[in-house]
């Protein structure tokens, strides 16, 4: 007992916690928190808000194995005698994508028998095709969010060629108002096709609210505005939710006034679409539209009706990665970045 005039000690405070947290460089998701702190007898660790302890020890040395990638919260608590404690909170992103080469993953010929290859860019440069490709920036205002309720402002500084591809790239950044940007390319007033057989080798971005797409819009745009000027999505995925492994193709025209549409999906039998490269394509004629995923048909249209006339005339090239929208929903905490699709070839074909 302390004597009189004497104050009461602080029955055993933890004090003065220092917390050293290490990320593993190899894509493995382990997690090293080393804790240490004066007067304290029990350490323990919580993850993203969770009511208990994932781990408890007198050490203040921890080890955990991430298996989702994404932003996490580490909540690291030095208890004392006393029973109370003293913490540190430190945020962590985990991401568990490998690095995938150009090999990975299905290559398409570069022929076809009764057709001929009419225009393709292999993405070999060092820069992108002028000649070939232009740029639809900004926010889509006023047409805001492009339509679909999406997040990001196209930029030119997001799309790039490097090593054989295009690369376009997803960024958490502020700018113009917003909090991501992106890129959207376009061949419009470049290149236009009408019918053929169209090759895509693409590697998908992944997490919750990423929008790739490859797409196609009537040349007639500009006069007949959407969708009376006719869309083909020869590919589009939403991220998050363990939907990576599907890819979805469809038409959208006018029908008498009416916004009018119609397509069908692919789901792969193991792994997502940003595990290795594949294929998309379409294959277009006077009768129908196919769609294929690593040339296998999924999906088919009858474009011969009068009200899909939008389809007997020429198309210019989409590439973008949208952030958010209508159907995918907003990034969340899961959702790391940046996110990047890469494109290692576009090639047309029309039939000799």
């Amino acid at each position: 007992m302390p004597g009189c005039g004497e104050e009461e000690p602080n029955g055993g405070d933890p004090s003065n916690l220092s917390v050293n947290v290490i990320v593993s460089e190899d894509v493995d998701g382990l997690v090293q928190v080393l804790a240490n702190a004066e007067n304290a007898v029990r350490y323990e660790l919580y993850l993203d808000s969770s009511a208990d302890p994932v781990l408890s020890n007198d050490s203040g040395v921890f080890e955990y194995t991430f298996e989702v990638t994404g932003n996490h919260t580490l909540e690291i608590r030095a208890y004392g005698t006393s029973g109370r404690f003293v913490k540190e909170l430190r945020q962590v992103i985990i991401d568990l994508r490998r690095e995938v080469s150009l090999e990975d993953g299905y290559k398409s010929p570069q022929s076809y028998s009764g057709f001929q290859m009419v225009w393709n860019d292999e993405f070999d440069g060092s820069q992108i095709n002028s000649s070939y490709w232009g740029f639809d920036l900004g926010d889509g205002c006023p047409n805001c969010g492009w339509g679909n309720g999406e997040l990001q402002y196209y930029k030119k500084e997001n799309a790039w060629v490097k090593d054989g591809t295009l690369c376009i790239e997803a960024r958490k950044e502020s700018y113009a108002g917003k909090t991501y940007t992106s890129s959207r390319l376009k061949t419009q007033g470049f290149k236009s096709f009408l019918y053929g057989r169209i090759d895509i080798r693409a590697l998908l971005p992944e997490g919750q609210g990423m929008w790739p797409a490859l797409w196609m819009l009537g040349d007639n745009f500009i006069t007949e505005g959407w969708p009376a000027c006719g869309e083909i999505d020869i590919m589009e995925m939403i991220g998050g939710g363990g939907r990576e492994n599907t890819a979805y193709g469809t038409l959208h025209w006018d029908n008498e006034g009416d916004h009018a549409s119609s397509g069908g999906s692919t789901t792969l039998n193991s792994g997502t679409l940003a595990d290795e490269y594949h294929v998309f394509s379409i294959i277009w004629d006077e009768i129908e539209i196919k769609w294929l995923l690593n040339n296998v048909e999924y999906y088919k249209l009858d474009i011969t009706p009068a009200h899909m006339s939008e389809f007997h005339n020429k198309f210019f090239f989409i590439f973008n990665l949208a952030v958010g929208g209508n159907w995918p929903g907003d990034p969340n905490t899961t959702t790391i970045f940046p996110q990047t699709m890469k494109v290692d070839y576009v090639r047309v074909f029309q039939r000799n």
